[in-house]
C-alpha cells in the first residue's frame, strides 16, 4: 500500500512539473507568434494537453486523498482551489482567442496577447507558489 501511495505521489509531482513546462511553452509560443490563425491552430493542439495534465493532477490528488481517508488539509484545499482557478483561466483564454479571431480588427491579436500573458502568468505563479509551499511543508 505504501509503494502505491509513493508511486501516486510521484505521478502527481511529475504531472505538476510537466504542466509547468506546458504553461511555459504556451508563454513562449505566444511571445513568438505573429499571426493569430497560426497561433490558434497551435493552441488547439496544446490546449488538450494542458487539460489532460490538469485532469491527471486532479485524479491523482483525489486518489491520494482517498488513500488518506479523505483527510482535508489546508494544502489539499489550496490545490483544489488552484486547479479550479486554472480551469477557469484556460477557458477564459480560449474564449478570448475565439472572440479575437472572429473579429478581424487591427490590434485585436495584441489585445489578446496582453490578456493571455496575464492569464498564463497567473497560472505559472499559482503552480510555482503551490510547488514551493509543498516543498517547504
Amino acid at each position: 500500500m505504501e509503494a502505491m501511495y509513493a508511486t501516486g505521489l510521484n505521478i502527481h509531482y511529475f504531472g505538476v512539473i510537466v504542466l509547468m513546462g506546458v504553461v511555459f511553452f504556451n508563454i513562449v509560443m505566444l511571445a513568438l507568434s505573429q499571426h493569430v490563425i497560426r497561433y490558434a491552430k497551435r493552441m488547439r493542439i496544446v490546449m488538450p494537453i494542458s487539460a489532460s495534465l490538469i485532469a491527471l493532477i486532479l485524479f491523482t490528488g483525489a486518489v491520494m486523498m482517498a488513500a488518506k481517508h479523505l483527510a482535508f488539509s489546508g494544502s489539499n484545499v489550496a490545490m483544489i482551489v488552484i486547479a479550479v482557478i486554472m480551469i477557469i483561466l484556460e477557458a477564459k483564454r480560449y474564449k478570448t482567442l475565439k472572440r479575437r479571431t472572429d473579429i478581424a480588427q487591427e490590434g485585436s491579436f495584441a489585445q489578446y496577447k496582453a490578456k493571455a500573458f496575464r492569464f498564463l502568468g497567473i497560472e505559472m505563479a499559482l503552480l510555482a507558489s503551490m510547488s514551493v509551499w509543498m516543498i517547504v511543508v
